[in-house]
């Protein structure tokens, strides 16, 4: 079930519900500034790749239409049975192909960094609760995100769904051409939400607020300078914003996705759900996780590039896009699903294999800024809008940078550098070790 709130200055409204529910009431703030207009964004910065004219939504044509009723018949198998998905409009296999190369590179930091956080608190679920802290109700994550925009001054811009529908724990997309925040409500921790909204808001919404701006706004614009892929860095960045202020801020989210992504390229649905066991016990989560790793196949039996995959044209008619050009800005890619793997190491390959390999890219993106950390101007790195750190420094004499949006953490750059120190110290990762694997 979806609901969702409009934060428009004066009044937050939950919009009526059909007939046939109950009558919500409406929600007023009447101490909050006046709104700023929300951005619009046009239809051309929704547009991703375009296949035989029509709009195309990797992510969201990826999503099993029966994803409830398979995983009621997982769970009562005692976890023995292979899900069966379906998707809307199967075709194109060849994109998801694309997709599906997962990589080993990062794989020993990934489970050092899941022991260090085990070792510490005896189980994730233990983890969870004593850095996450408790669940929060839906009023207090609405108190919660208004204060945070009012903190960065972005009351008004954006339009905030609440959802239990979402394999993630939050998504910043373009509907109808508003910025759209959703948030998985059952993720929803006290301790954990500001990082999330750090990651959402005040990295991709920033950085593509900016981006219209700049002469690369476009997809002819960003061939016609010749940028790099704005990820790994993009979700590299929001990943680190994540964690940022946590008293312990182990990379865990980003080394089981990396970790999962790449025995998923070599074993069933059930073979990894009992693997993943080793690291994550509560069987909702590995659950998740395994469909994040699995979703787009149809067959999850089979590790093999022989899985029907199953990949539909988006349909439009205000569903959000997750390739939205404002917020991924890749051009050339199919979509936000390619791994982009820095460096001159590349790591051996399970090409072809049943897997969606989009979720290594935030341990990918991590460790690269990590490992340039102190060359990396952070704050141009956000006003230049969807860039690679490795573009930073040939782009800024060609950028616009009056008036450029930049999140408040941003402002104390000593606190912030002392922070990705804490997060290498936490983590056990050394500056050798991450000039070894990136160069």
């Amino acid at each position: 079930m979806l609901e969702s709130i409009r934060v428009t200055g004066n009044s937050t409204v939950l919009p009526p519900k059909p007939k046939n529910e109950r009558k919500v009431k409406r929600r007023h703030f009447s101490t909050l500034p006046k709104p700023k207009p929300r951005p619009q964004l046009s239809r051309s910065f929704e547009k991703g790749d375009d296949f035989s004219g029509k709009k195309f939504c990797i992510l969201t044509a990826i999503k099993p239409t029966n994803l409830e009723k398979e995983k009621v018949r997982f769970f009562k198998s005692d976890y023995t049975y292979n899900p069966q998905f379906e998707y809307a409009n199967p075709s194109l296999p060849s994109v998801l192909a694309k997709h599906s190369n997962a990589t080993d590179r990062f794989l020993k930091q990934s489970i050092n960094i899941m022991e260090l956080t085990l070792q510490k608190y005896g189980s994730y679920e233990k983890f969870e609760q004593a850095t996450g802290g408790s669940l929060l109700s839906k009023t207090r994550i609405w108190s919660h995100v208004r204060k945070y925009m009012m903190k960065e001054g972005c009351m008004g811009e954006i339009v905030v769904h609440l959802t239990e529908d979402l394999l993630s724990r939050a998504s910043m997309t373009v509907v109808n051409g508003c910025p759209t925040l959703t948030i998985n409500v059952c993720t929803a921790r006290e301790h954990w939400l500001e990082g999330m909204l750090r990651h959402e808001i005040g990295t991709h919404y920033f950085r593509g607020i900016n981006n219209l701006q700049q002469p690369w706004n476009s997809w002819t614009g960003r061939k016609k300078h010749e940028l790099k892929p704005n990820n790994p860095t993009e979700e590299g960045l929001a990943s680190i914003h994540s964690v940022l202020f946590r008293r312990d801020p182990f990379l865990w989210r980003a080394a089981l996705l990396y970790y999962t992504v790449y025995r998923a390229s070599h074993m069933s649905f059930c073979e990894l759900f009992k693997d993943i066991g080793k690291f994550v016990k509560d069987p909702n989560t590995r659950w998740d996780y395994c469909v994040r790793a699995k979703r787009g196949w149809t067959d999850t039996s089979q590790p093999g590039a022989d899985s029907a995959a199953a990949v539909c044209t988006h349909s439009g008619r205000g569903s959000r896009s997750p390739l939205s050009v404002w917020l991924l800005q890749e051009p050339g890619s199919a979509a936000v699903g390619t791994v982009q793997v820095g460096g001159s190491v590349p790591g051996s390959l399970a090409a072809g294999l049943g897997c969606f390999s989009k979720d290594q890219v935030y341990l990918d993106g991590i460790l690269q800024i990590l490992r340039y950390r102190e060359t990396i101007d952070f704050h141009l790195l956000t006003a230049l809008g969807k860039v690679s750190y490795e573009d930073v420094d040939r782009l800024k004499g060609l950028a616009v940078t009056e008036n450029m949006r930049v999140p408040h953490f941003l402002q104390d750059h000593g606190r912030y550098m002392e922070h990705l120190e804490k997060i290498m110290e936490v983590n056990e990762l050394t500056d050798r070790e991450l000039k070894d694997l990136i160069y």
